[in-house]
């Protein structure tokens, strides 16, 4: 799974190191380091009010924030890799 989170000035203010911070160790947390390339993206163009935007594949997803972080993780990233496996592009 290829997980970009945006790094453009927009989402940088809103958040966007912290998400990157927690989705490192969540994935350190449940050993899936291997089956998620992480990259930074510049402005995926859906950029919102509420957080930050992070592209998951060919699924974009907005808003994602410290809030509501767990709930983004678990049913974006954790439970389809440890339900469907992995793949890595």
């Amino acid at each position: 799974m290829i997980v970009q989170v945006c790094v453009g000035s927009s989402c940088h203010l809103k958040g966007s190191p912290e998400v990157v911070d927690l989705l490192r160790k969540h994935l350190a947390a449940d050993k899936l380091e291997d089956d998620v390339i992480l990259m930074g993206a510049f402005c995926i163009g859906k950029c919102n009010r509420e957080g930050v935007t992070v592209q998951l594949d060919d699924e974009i997803v907005c808003g994602v924030n410290r809030e509501n972080f767990l709930d983004f993780y678990r049913q974006h990233i954790r439970e389809p890799l440890l339900n469907g496996g992995a793949s890595n592009g």
